[in-house]
């Protein structure tokens, strides 16, 4: 069905989960705050390794409309919940949510 996909909502919580987890060993939320900066290319390059696997997780299992919402706010409140700001929160949910509803 279309709307909803052919994977569980607790199989998307995972896999926003891990994605979050590969993210935050890449670029750990401490190294935007205070004096500990981290390149603009580095952060790039794991936000497109991380919508990579995200597109690939869509192709794959065929996720509908809600789940890709649930997902991405899943992806978000993890996010939240490792100790990223809000603006890195709000620029990497928009960069996962559009790079799963492009066509290709």
């Amino acid at each position: 069905m279309a709307l909803f996909g052919s994977v569980s909502t607790s199989q998307v919580d995972d896999f926003a989960r891990s994605l979050v987890q590969e993210l935050s060993k890449q670029c750990p939320p401490a190294l935007g705050q205070d004096e500990k900066k981290v390149s603009d290319r580095k952060v790039f390059s794991a936000l497109d390794r991380i919508f990579g696997k995200a597109r690939n997780f869509r192709k794959q299992h065929r996720l509908g409309v809600f789940k890709k919402a649930k997902l991405a706010n899943t992806f978000r409140w993890e996010l939240k919940e490792m100790g990223y700001n809000a603006k890195f929160i709000e620029f990497a949910t928009e960069g996962l949510v559009l790079s799963m509803t492009r066509k290709e």
